[in-house]
Protein backbone atom coordinates (compact mmCIF):
# COMPACT_ATOMS: atom_id res chain seq x y z
CA UNK A 1 0.00 0.00 0.00
CA UNK A 2 1.50 3.45 -0.75
CA UNK A 3 1.34 6.74 0.93
CA UNK A 4 -1.76 7.97 -0.83
CA UNK A 5 -3.30 5.16 -0.25
CA UNK A 6 -2.51 5.30 3.69
CA UNK A 7 -3.51 8.51 3.90
CA UNK A 8 -6.97 8.13 2.44
CA UNK A 9 -7.69 4.79 4.56
CA UNK A 10 -6.72 7.21 7.72
CA UNK A 11 -9.16 9.75 6.36
CA UNK A 12 -12.22 7.27 5.90
CA UNK A 13 -11.06 6.07 9.87
CA UNK A 14 -11.34 9.54 10.93
CA UNK A 15 -14.37 10.41 9.22
CA UNK A 16 -16.39 7.62 10.57
CA UNK A 17 -14.88 7.41 13.91
CA UNK A 18 -17.52 9.11 16.19
CA UNK A 19 -15.85 11.94 18.82
CA UNK A 20 -15.99 11.24 22.61
CA UNK A 21 -13.72 10.71 25.25
CA UNK A 22 -13.47 7.02 24.65
CA UNK A 23 -12.41 7.54 20.83
CA UNK A 24 -9.88 10.62 21.72
CA UNK A 25 -6.97 8.57 22.18
CA UNK A 26 -7.46 6.76 18.86
CA UNK A 27 -8.54 10.04 17.13
CA UNK A 28 -5.07 11.91 18.47
CA UNK A 29 -2.75 8.55 17.20
CA UNK A 30 -5.08 8.69 13.67
CA UNK A 31 -4.01 12.41 13.10
CA UNK A 32 -0.49 11.70 14.33
CA UNK A 33 0.39 8.68 11.70
CA UNK A 34 -1.80 11.45 8.95
CA UNK A 35 0.54 14.05 9.45
CA UNK A 36 3.47 11.81 9.30
CA UNK A 37 2.64 10.09 6.34
CA UNK A 38 1.88 13.93 4.74
CA UNK A 39 5.38 15.05 5.77
CA UNK A 40 6.39 11.91 3.82
CA UNK A 41 4.89 12.83 0.97
CA UNK A 42 6.44 16.03 0.78
CA UNK A 43 9.82 15.34 0.93
CA UNK A 44 11.48 14.29 -2.38
CA UNK A 45 12.34 10.88 -3.44
CA UNK A 46 15.97 9.88 -3.15
CA UNK A 47 15.32 7.05 -5.70
CA UNK A 48 14.06 9.15 -8.45
CA UNK A 49 16.50 10.02 -10.69
CA UNK A 50 15.01 12.65 -13.47
CA UNK A 51 14.48 15.86 -11.49
CA UNK A 52 10.94 17.51 -12.08
CA UNK A 53 10.10 21.07 -13.65
CA UNK A 54 9.69 22.93 -10.58
CA UNK A 55 9.08 27.05 -10.36
CA UNK A 56 12.14 27.78 -8.75
CA UNK A 57 12.30 31.73 -8.84
CA UNK A 58 14.70 33.69 -7.21
CA UNK A 59 14.05 35.59 -4.15
CA UNK A 60 13.86 39.17 -4.52
CA UNK A 61 13.19 42.60 -3.38
CA UNK A 62 11.93 43.44 0.63
CA UNK A 63 9.39 40.97 1.05
CA UNK A 64 7.94 38.04 -1.06
CA UNK A 65 3.50 37.65 -1.72
CA UNK A 66 2.38 34.29 -3.29
CA UNK A 67 -1.15 34.57 -5.30
CA UNK A 68 -3.30 31.65 -4.82
CA UNK A 69 -6.42 30.15 -6.00
CA UNK A 70 -8.76 28.30 -8.35
CA UNK A 71 -8.13 28.65 -12.20
CA UNK A 72 -9.56 31.47 -13.17
CA UNK A 73 -10.27 33.95 -10.35
CA UNK A 74 -8.47 36.75 -11.30
CA UNK A 75 -5.09 36.19 -10.66
CA UNK A 76 -3.13 37.39 -13.59
CA UNK A 77 -4.99 40.14 -13.84
CA UNK A 78 -4.40 41.69 -10.54
CA UNK A 79 -1.09 40.97 -11.31
CA UNK A 80 -1.22 42.88 -14.54
CA UNK A 81 -2.66 45.56 -12.75
CA UNK A 82 -0.76 46.22 -9.92
CA UNK A 83 2.80 45.41 -11.50
CA UNK A 84 4.36 45.92 -14.85
CA UNK A 85 4.61 42.53 -15.38
CA UNK A 86 2.40 40.88 -17.71
CA UNK A 87 0.61 37.54 -17.24
CA UNK A 88 -1.49 35.90 -19.84
CA UNK A 89 -5.00 36.33 -19.51
CA UNK A 90 -7.99 34.88 -20.90
CA UNK A 91 -11.71 33.13 -20.58
CA UNK A 92 -10.55 30.00 -20.30
CA UNK A 93 -8.94 27.65 -17.38
CA UNK A 94 -5.30 27.06 -16.56
CA UNK A 95 -4.13 30.03 -18.63
CA UNK A 96 -1.03 30.53 -16.41
CA UNK A 97 1.03 27.11 -16.50
CA UNK A 98 3.81 29.00 -14.42
CA UNK A 99 5.14 30.45 -12.13
CA UNK A 100 5.15 34.62 -12.96
CA UNK A 101 7.22 36.95 -10.98
CA UNK A 102 6.00 40.60 -10.70
CA UNK A 103 7.31 43.59 -8.55
CA UNK A 104 5.00 46.03 -6.59
CA UNK A 105 6.87 49.66 -6.23
CA UNK A 106 4.77 50.63 -2.49
CA UNK A 107 5.68 52.97 0.17
CA UNK A 108 9.41 52.57 -1.10
CA UNK A 109 9.38 49.11 -0.54
CA UNK A 110 9.70 46.85 -3.34
CA UNK A 111 7.36 43.69 -2.82
CA UNK A 112 7.35 40.30 -4.33
CA UNK A 113 4.29 39.00 -6.14
CA UNK A 114 4.46 35.76 -7.43
CA UNK A 115 1.30 35.01 -10.13
CA UNK A 116 1.11 30.56 -9.38
CA UNK A 117 -1.29 28.41 -11.75
CA UNK A 118 -4.43 27.75 -10.64
CA UNK A 119 -4.47 24.53 -8.39
CA UNK A 120 -7.69 22.39 -8.02
CA UNK A 121 -8.70 20.22 -5.57
CA UNK A 122 -6.20 17.13 -4.84
CA UNK A 123 -3.62 19.60 -4.96
CA UNK A 124 -1.44 18.37 -1.91
CA UNK A 125 -1.53 15.09 -3.13
CA UNK A 126 0.16 16.62 -6.67
CA UNK A 127 -2.91 16.70 -9.10
CA UNK A 128 -2.36 19.31 -11.16
CA UNK A 129 1.26 20.04 -10.05
CA UNK A 130 -0.17 21.02 -6.99
CA UNK A 131 2.46 19.97 -5.10
CA UNK A 132 4.99 22.69 -6.69
CA UNK A 133 2.84 25.78 -6.58
CA UNK A 134 2.21 24.88 -2.36
CA UNK A 135 5.92 24.43 -2.42
CA UNK A 136 6.40 27.83 -3.62
CA UNK A 137 4.20 29.40 -1.17
CA UNK A 138 5.71 27.78 1.72
CA UNK A 139 8.64 30.28 0.94
CA UNK A 140 6.60 33.52 0.44
CA UNK A 141 6.05 36.27 3.46
CA UNK A 142 2.39 36.57 2.79
CA UNK A 143 0.19 34.08 1.17
CA UNK A 144 -3.04 36.06 -1.24
CA UNK A 145 -6.52 33.61 -1.65
CA UNK A 146 -7.66 34.96 -4.32
CA UNK A 147 -11.62 33.84 -3.99
CA UNK A 148 -14.43 34.42 -6.76
CA UNK A 149 -17.30 36.71 -5.28
CA UNK A 150 -19.89 35.09 -7.23
CA UNK A 151 -18.74 31.16 -6.23
CA UNK A 152 -19.84 29.95 -2.83
CA UNK A 153 -17.53 30.03 0.71
CA UNK A 154 -17.25 26.55 0.02
CA UNK A 155 -14.04 27.68 -2.19
CA UNK A 156 -12.39 29.06 0.70
CA UNK A 157 -12.70 25.71 2.83
CA UNK A 158 -10.94 23.72 -0.22
CA UNK A 159 -7.85 25.93 -0.35
CA UNK A 160 -7.59 25.90 3.28
CA UNK A 161 -7.67 22.33 3.55
CA UNK A 162 -5.12 22.11 0.71
CA UNK A 163 -3.11 24.38 2.55
CA UNK A 164 -2.94 22.96 5.93
CA UNK A 165 -2.55 19.04 4.46
CA UNK A 166 1.34 20.26 3.39
CA UNK A 167 2.04 22.05 6.81
CA UNK A 168 1.12 25.64 6.35
CA UNK A 169 -0.73 27.37 8.54
CA UNK A 170 -2.64 30.57 7.84
CA UNK A 171 -3.23 33.53 10.17
CA UNK A 172 -1.85 31.23 13.31
CA UNK A 173 1.48 31.64 15.78
CA UNK A 174 3.70 28.62 16.24
CA UNK A 175 1.93 26.86 19.63
CA UNK A 176 4.42 27.54 22.69
CA UNK A 177 5.62 24.12 23.27
CA UNK A 178 9.32 23.24 23.83
CA UNK A 179 10.46 20.11 22.39
CA UNK A 180 13.95 18.70 22.36
CA UNK A 181 14.93 15.20 21.08
CA UNK A 182 17.84 13.43 23.62
CA UNK A 183 20.31 10.66 22.92
CA UNK A 184 18.84 8.63 26.14
CA UNK A 185 16.50 9.11 29.52
CA UNK A 186 13.23 8.29 28.71
CA UNK A 187 10.27 11.02 27.73
CA UNK A 188 10.46 14.16 30.10
CA UNK A 189 6.83 15.57 30.35
CA UNK A 190 6.36 18.78 31.98
CA UNK A 191 3.43 21.71 31.81
CA UNK A 192 3.36 25.08 32.88
CA UNK A 193 -0.35 25.56 32.24
CA UNK A 194 -3.23 22.95 33.76
CA UNK A 195 -3.99 21.19 30.09
CA UNK A 196 -7.69 20.84 29.16
CA UNK A 197 -7.24 19.75 24.87
CA UNK A 198 -4.59 17.15 25.86
CA UNK A 199 -2.67 14.98 28.68
CA UNK A 200 0.64 13.28 28.79
CA UNK A 201 -0.94 9.65 28.11
CA UNK A 202 -1.57 10.93 24.66
CA UNK A 203 1.68 12.61 24.63
CA UNK A 204 3.29 9.20 25.19
CA UNK A 205 1.02 7.22 23.05
CA UNK A 206 2.24 9.98 19.99
CA UNK A 207 5.85 9.72 20.57
CA UNK A 208 5.70 5.77 21.07
CA UNK A 209 3.92 5.77 17.51
CA UNK A 210 6.32 7.84 15.97
CA UNK A 211 8.97 5.58 17.68
CA UNK A 212 10.16 8.48 19.78
CA UNK A 213 11.71 7.18 22.75
CA UNK A 214 13.89 9.70 24.19
CA UNK A 215 13.12 13.73 23.95
CA UNK A 216 11.46 16.89 26.50
CA UNK A 217 8.50 18.19 26.35
CA UNK A 218 7.01 21.34 27.91
CA UNK A 219 3.75 22.70 27.50
CA UNK A 220 3.91 26.15 27.90
CA UNK A 221 0.20 26.96 27.22
CA UNK A 222 -2.90 24.91 26.71
CA UNK A 223 -2.60 23.30 23.32
CA UNK A 224 -4.44 20.94 21.37
CA UNK A 225 -3.28 17.76 20.02
CA UNK A 226 -3.17 19.22 16.73
CA UNK A 227 -0.57 21.71 17.81
CA UNK A 228 1.68 19.19 19.95
CA UNK A 229 1.96 17.00 16.27
CA UNK A 230 3.12 20.45 14.22
CA UNK A 231 5.68 21.06 17.15
CA UNK A 232 6.74 17.46 17.18
CA UNK A 233 7.29 17.23 13.27
CA UNK A 234 8.77 20.61 12.90
CA UNK A 235 8.03 21.37 9.51
CA UNK A 236 5.37 23.37 9.59
CA UNK A 237 5.32 27.12 8.04
CA UNK A 238 3.09 29.90 9.54
CA UNK A 239 2.18 32.22 7.71
CA UNK A 240 -0.26 35.38 7.07
CA UNK A 241 -3.26 35.37 5.07
CA UNK A 242 -5.01 37.91 3.37
CA UNK A 243 -8.11 36.87 1.89
CA UNK A 244 -9.11 39.13 -1.83
CA UNK A 245 -12.38 38.72 -3.19
CA UNK A 246 -12.67 39.31 -7.16
CA UNK A 247 -15.34 40.34 -9.12
CA UNK A 248 -17.38 42.45 -7.05
CA UNK A 249 -18.62 44.28 -9.25
CA UNK A 250 -21.19 40.56 -10.15
CA UNK A 251 -22.62 40.85 -6.53
CA UNK A 252 -25.41 42.67 -4.71
CA UNK A 253 -23.61 45.70 -2.29
CA UNK A 254 -25.17 43.20 0.69
CA UNK A 255 -22.64 40.50 -0.56
CA UNK A 256 -19.86 42.71 -0.90
CA UNK A 257 -20.93 44.00 2.52
CA UNK A 258 -21.08 40.71 4.06
CA UNK A 259 -17.49 39.61 2.36
CA UNK A 260 -15.70 42.69 3.79
CA UNK A 261 -16.65 42.54 6.99
CA UNK A 262 -15.29 38.66 7.88
CA UNK A 263 -11.49 38.51 9.00
CA UNK A 264 -8.71 39.25 7.22
CA UNK A 265 -10.44 39.76 3.70
CA UNK A 266 -10.75 42.15 0.95
CA UNK A 267 -13.21 43.16 -1.74
CA UNK A 268 -11.80 43.79 -4.89
CA UNK A 269 -12.85 43.87 -8.78
CA UNK A 270 -9.53 43.69 -11.19
CA UNK A 271 -11.54 44.51 -14.72
CA UNK A 272 -12.97 47.51 -12.92
CA UNK A 273 -10.15 48.65 -10.47
CA UNK A 274 -12.22 48.87 -7.60
CA UNK A 275 -10.56 49.24 -4.39
CA UNK A 276 -6.88 48.33 -5.07
CA UNK A 277 -5.49 51.05 -3.05
CA UNK A 278 -6.90 49.52 -0.21
CA UNK A 279 -5.53 45.91 -1.02
CA UNK A 280 -2.31 46.80 -1.09
CA UNK A 281 -2.43 48.78 2.56
CA UNK A 282 -3.80 45.94 3.84
CA UNK A 283 -0.42 43.86 1.93
CA UNK A 284 1.58 46.48 4.09
CA UNK A 285 -0.24 45.75 7.15
CA UNK A 286 -0.32 41.94 7.01
CA UNK A 287 3.72 41.98 5.88
CA UNK A 288 4.38 43.97 9.11
CA UNK A 289 6.92 46.11 6.89
CA UNK A 290 7.90 49.58 8.32
CA UNK A 291 10.14 52.93 7.11
CA UNK A 292 13.18 54.02 8.47
CA UNK A 293 15.16 57.09 7.34
CA UNK A 294 18.57 58.12 7.75
CA UNK A 295 20.35 61.25 8.90
CA UNK A 296 23.80 62.31 7.89
CA UNK A 297 25.19 64.98 10.52
CA UNK A 298 24.39 68.41 9.72
CA UNK A 299 22.03 67.17 6.52
CA UNK A 300 18.33 67.09 6.43
CA UNK A 301 17.21 63.52 6.45
CA UNK A 302 16.79 61.31 3.20
CA UNK A 303 13.27 60.54 2.84
CA UNK A 304 13.75 59.43 -0.69
CA UNK A 305 15.22 56.45 0.23
CA UNK A 306 14.53 54.86 3.07
CA UNK A 307 15.30 51.49 4.77
CA UNK A 308 12.21 48.48 4.62
CA UNK A 309 12.76 46.70 8.04
CA UNK A 310 10.16 44.18 10.22
CA UNK A 311 8.48 45.87 12.42
CA UNK A 312 9.44 45.18 16.22
CA UNK A 313 13.14 45.96 14.65
CA UNK A 314 15.86 47.58 16.89
CA UNK A 315 18.97 49.60 16.61
CA UNK A 316 20.98 47.15 15.92
CA UNK A 317 18.98 45.63 12.68
CA UNK A 318 19.21 48.79 11.61
CA UNK A 319 22.90 48.96 11.70
CA UNK A 320 23.38 45.54 10.33
CA UNK A 321 21.41 46.64 7.44
CA UNK A 322 23.27 49.64 6.65
CA UNK A 323 26.99 47.85 7.39
CA UNK A 324 28.02 44.61 8.82
CA UNK A 325 30.99 45.86 10.62
CA UNK A 326 29.07 48.85 11.68
CA UNK A 327 27.83 47.76 14.66
CA UNK A 328 31.11 46.77 16.11
CA UNK A 329 32.52 50.47 16.19
CA UNK A 330 28.69 51.72 16.98
CA UNK A 331 28.53 54.42 20.10
CA UNK A 332 24.93 55.98 19.81
CA UNK A 333 21.67 56.58 17.70
CA UNK A 334 20.59 59.89 17.74
CA UNK A 335 16.13 59.02 17.22
CA UNK A 336 13.35 61.30 15.73
CA UNK A 337 9.75 59.57 15.54
CA UNK A 338 6.83 57.67 17.55
CA UNK A 339 9.20 55.45 19.21
CA UNK A 340 11.03 57.79 21.35
CA UNK A 341 9.75 60.39 24.31
CA UNK A 342 11.36 63.33 23.19
CA UNK A 343 13.29 64.21 19.88
CA UNK A 344 15.96 64.05 19.14
CA UNK A 345 16.99 61.30 21.62
CA UNK A 346 19.80 58.79 22.41
CA UNK A 347 19.49 55.95 21.56
CA UNK A 348 21.30 52.11 22.05
CA UNK A 349 21.24 48.84 20.31
CA UNK A 350 18.56 47.38 21.68
CA UNK A 351 15.86 50.30 20.95
CA UNK A 352 12.89 49.42 18.98
CA UNK A 353 12.31 51.23 15.95
CA UNK A 354 8.70 52.45 14.79
CA UNK A 355 7.32 53.15 11.38
CA UNK A 356 8.68 56.45 9.92
CA UNK A 357 11.29 56.71 12.61
CA UNK A 358 14.56 59.04 11.35
CA UNK A 359 17.71 57.87 12.67
CA UNK A 360 22.04 59.35 12.66
CA UNK A 361 24.37 57.07 13.92
CA UNK A 362 27.64 57.77 15.87
CA UNK A 363 30.75 55.75 15.26
CA UNK A 364 33.60 55.19 18.36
Amino acid sequence: MGILEKIAEIEREIGRTQKNKATEYHLGLLKAKLARYRQQLLEPSSKSSVKGDGFDVMKSGDARVALIGFPSVGKSTLLNTLTATHSECASYEFTTLTCIPGVIEYKGANIQLLDLPGIIEGAAQGKGRGRQVISVARTADLVIIMLDATKKDVQRELLEKELEAVGIRLNKRRPNIYFKHKKGGGVSFNSMVPLTKCNERMVQLILHDAKIFNCEVLFREDCTTDEFVDVMIGSRVYLPCLYVYNKIDQISIEEVDRLAHQPHSVVVSCNMKLNLDYLLEMVWEHLDLIRIYTKKRGEPPDFGDGLIMRRNSTVEHVVHSIHRSLVERFKVALVWGTSVKYNPQHCGLNHLMNDEDVIQIFKK
